[in-house]
């Protein structure tokens, strides 16, 4: 079993970005980049492989509680310092300390404003009266007023807050990799996602995406301890039903997406891992934890979702983005029959200029290392279900499958940000298939990133050619 990301991984991919950037930039010239944001995209994918490669294997020394420690205080540190350049690089890009294009990040910040407001007015009901029954994206406006009331609506200490949660998310993922793989692979698994620039960058960001991600980990690491477990005390109870129910106050689809995985996990999962008994009250917890967060309101919001999910709804979608100011005329042609197959890998990075797009420009990096990474994952559920194993973690991978499933389904197929609730268990698996890779399929790696390298260079010819540039 391979211990630690090895370097003809990380040297490769490295060196398949640079290759692809460099022609894509050629291919394309008038289109090309900014040495500004190519600079971003080569710190992203060169900062993250070539880490993942050195630490993965120098930290396999320290005893569990040391490494966690290590993790936790090098997420901080590095995310700490991304916080404080992000904050002061978009003041000096945007004049405000908030991302390109940040309608939604500065509409959370004024609604926590206004519900601070009805806080110090007594009248926080008011507010909940506004919402009309519409929970689904209430909790993070909700948190983000609390976190302003205690700090005096500070920006950068609520980033702060975003790079703890963060910094902890990693060694959350540790623990729940090494509970359902073992030691190495939770390292590795640990090392990603301290690494992972999706993870640094939100951080960076007054969106709910840092939040939600910690809180669907935690939720999954409660439940997989309490499956496992032989203490039911009624923190391991009410923990993971707090934290599921707080999932659909984030996104809908992320709690239907967590209680499925806990009533796959408690239906197939290995007797070796829950015995008649212990199945029994898991059932029990299940229906009790659906019950409580399927009825009322929230089904009428999950029902809602379901309805729009599916390839007419998408065609629709994806006919609006071709029509819409600066839209994609290519895009009519984009739905599930594409995105299902490459959903575990998707998006793509955006190499070339586009009006609009600096969010995209400046994590090109971020989705390549996705990219590359998918191919583990891939891998890893090969060997699982060629070797007919499916039944010994199924709550990992009925969550991401789920997930993804419906997310392949929707108007956001494409988008990063719909993508990162998926991301901490797919890391995890993508370190499993790095720990049980063999040498004699070295040669699909090979041609994976010669996949990538194509699909990149045709993704810059549809960006362009879809919007007439080409």
């Amino acid at each position: 079993m391979i211990q630690y990301f090895p370097k003809y991984f990380t040297q490769s991919a490295i060196k398949v970005y640079i290759a692809v950037l460099v022609f894509v930039t050629m291919a394309f010239f008038r289109h090309s980049m900014s040495f500004f944001w190519i600079g971003f995209g080569l710190i992203e994918v060169m900062g993250f492989f070539y880490f993942s490669n050195k630490l993965s294997k120098e930290w396999q020394r320290y005893s569990e509680r040391t490494f966690e420690k290590k993790i936790f205080r090098t997420s901080l540190i590095i995310r700490i310092i991304y916080v404080l350049f992000s904050y002061l690089f978009y003041y000096l890009m945007t004049d405000k300390p908030f991302e390109f294009g940040s309608a939604d990040a500065f509409a959370y910040h004024q609604t926590a404003g206004w519900i601070i407001e009805y806080m110090k007015a007594g009248e926080l009901s008011t507010y909940f009266e506004s919402m009309k029954g519409n929970y689904a994206d209430a909790g993070y406006p909700f948190y983000l007023s609390l976190v302003y009331y205690i700090t005096g609506s500070s920006i950068l200490i609520a980033r702060i807050v975003k790079a703890l949660l963060s910094a902890y998310m990693s060694v959350l993922i540790y623990r729940l990799a090494t509970r359902n793989f073992g030691e190495n692979v939770g390292r590795i698994a640990a090392v990603f996602a301290m690494l992972m620039p999706h993870f640094i960058y939100y951080c960076g960001l007054h969106l709910k995406e840092t939040e939600m991600i910690f809180l669907s980990v935690w939720f999954l690491e409660r439940v997989d301890f309490l499956l496992r477990s032989k203490n039911y005390s009624f923190k391991n109870i009410i923990l993971p039903l707090l934290l599921v129910g707080s999932l659909f106050f984030f996104r809908t689809v992320l709690g239907v997406a967590a209680l499925f995985a806990v009533v796959t996990a408690v239906l197939f999962s290995d007797s070796r891992i829950i015995h008649k008994q212990k199945r029994l009250f898991m059932m029990l917890w299940t229906i009790l934890a659906i019950g409580a967060f399927l009825g009322g309101t929230i089904a009428q919001e999950v029902e809602a979702v379901w309805q729009k999910s599916g390839t007419e709804e998408q065609a629709a979608n994806m006919e609006w983005r071709t029509k819409r100011d600066g839209g994609n005329e290519f895009a009519k042609y984009a739905g599930a029959a594409v995105f299902a197959p490459l959903i575990f890998t998707i998006p793509f990075p955006t190499l070339i200029h586009i009006d609009t797009q600096e969010n995209q420009m400046m994590v090109n990096g971020n989705n390549y290392v996705k990219n590359i990474l998918s191919f583990f994952v891939i891998y890893a559920f090969y060997r699982i279900i060629k070797e007919k194993r499916l039944r010994q973690n199924p709550l990992l991978s009925s969550f991401l499958v789920t997930y993804l499933a419906i997310l392949a389904l929707s108007h956001f197929a494409h988008s990063e940000r719909f993508h990162l609730p998926s991301l901490p268990i797919s890391i995890i698996f993508a370190a499993y298939g790095i720990s049980i890779f063999v040498n004699k399929h070295k040669k699909y790696y090979s041609v994976w990133l010669v996949f990538i390298f194509l699909a990149i260079m045709g993704w810059s010819w549809f960006k362009l050619a879809g919007r007439g540039l080409v």
